[in-house]
């Protein structure tokens, strides 16, 4: 039986077939000519990548020891489910996540301890005074909003994160092009040259952090991104005296596809800038392997603050190392819609204007 062997476009994917009279390969819909041994070449970096090999190896945290968790507590949120750990001193009366009434669970047992803590460096006053900072300026803020605002809650946390760690082997072919343009009095030109461009090498991560709590919003917590892991200290209990600690509910497996996700695009990244010289370079494939893989569990401070207004709830965040502050504010829509069609009237003058100035000097 006869094998019809078919290659694919390298610029457009469409199939591509032999010219006798050229004695190239020619694409019919892009009429890019290929010479057989380039095609040939190019057709093995593409047969000769491995699949990514992601995997993980050590178990992060560790166990209790005997006594360590006697002075702390567990509370669980009736409407959330949300279970926070405290020191026994401390009276919590509401979710930090969504402000309902939480019942005291019992002592804490089981799960995993944290490895690591990075302590609040920064108290409630910073974030209060950080959240008026953050309403200043915000021209579409209703002003009812800013004048009469009320926070319901503001409250430290410490958020659970796994850590990931990992040294890894990337092999990645970009499909790259250089576009150059001139023109003539009739026509313009434009040409496009394409590249099979290929990298590969080391790159190491570490402290590639996954937020482990269901009720943080995973936007949220990457937007407080980064915390300086060089302040982070061993795990002591005394460092949750006076603050809410969240339990994990999401474990070290279940986070594993973000951390990877993270790291791939982030090692496509790391090599794309080392592909210089050309108008684009898109990777056609990747090949990415793990070594020397470990994650950690860690302790990392947030203040979370709460506000209702007209019957919604906006929650509000600040890393309580650095200060950096983030949360989404409502909009004065009819003010909103004044600046639209201020906006567009602007342009529309500015193109009017434009034109007879033009033709007032004799342009157009």
């Amino acid at each position: 039986m006869a094998t019809l062997l078919e290659y694919k476009c390298p610029c457009c994917g469409g199939a591509i077939t032999f010219d006798s009279e050229l004695q190239k390969m020619k694409c019919p819909y892009c009429d890019t000519e290929f010479e057989m041994d380039t095609l040939k070449n190019y057709d093995a970096d593409l047969n000769d990548g491995q699949p990514d090999e992601m995997t993980w190896e050590n178990r992060p945290g560790s166990e209790w020891q005997e006594g360590e968790a006697e002075g702390l507590r567990t509370y669980i949120c009736n409407s959330c489910g949300g279970e926070i750990v405290v020191d026994e001193n401390t009276a919590a009366t509401s979710c930090p996540f969504c402000d309902s009434p939480v019942v005291m669970k019992g002592q804490l047992s089981g799960d995993l301890r944290p490895d690591y803590v990075i302590p609040f460096r920064l108290d409630k006053k910073a974030a209060t005074d950080s959240f008026a900072k953050h309403l200043c300026g915000k021209r579409l803020l209703p002003k009812v909003f800013k004048e009469k605002h009320h926070l319901d809650e503001v409250k430290g946390v410490y958020v659970p994160f796994w850590l990931f760690d990992a040294d890894v082997n990337a092999r990645i072919l970009y499909r790259a092009t250089r576009v150059r343009s001139w023109s003539d009095s009739n026509y313009i030109y434009t040409e496009t040259k394409y590249f099979s461009v290929k990298r590969g090498g080391q790159i190491g991560f570490n402290h590639v952090p996954v937020d482990g709590s269901v009720k943080m919003a995973d936007d949220l917590m990457e937007s407080l991104e980064p915390f300086d892991f060089k302040e982070a200290k061993d795990f002591q209990t005394a460092y949750l005296a006076g603050y809410l600690a969240d339990k994990y509910d999401v474990d070290a497996n279940e986070s594993i596809s973000r951390a990877n996700e993270r790291i791939r695009k982030s090692t496509v990244q790391s090599f794309a800038n080392s592909v210089s010289g050309y108008t684009t370079a898109v990777p056609v494939t990747t090949s990415i392997s793990l070594q020397n893989s470990k994650a950690k569990y860690a302790l990392y401070p947030v203040w979370l603050l709460n506000t209702t207004w007209n019957g919604q709830k906006y929650t509000f965040a600040m890393n309580g190392q650095t200060g950096k502050f983030v949360g989404n504010l409502p909009v004065d829509k009819k003010l909103a819609a004044q600046w639209t069609v201020g906006l567009t009237a602007l342009c529309g003058a500015i193109v009017y204007g434009a034109a007879w100035l033009l033709r007032l000097i004799g342009l157009i």
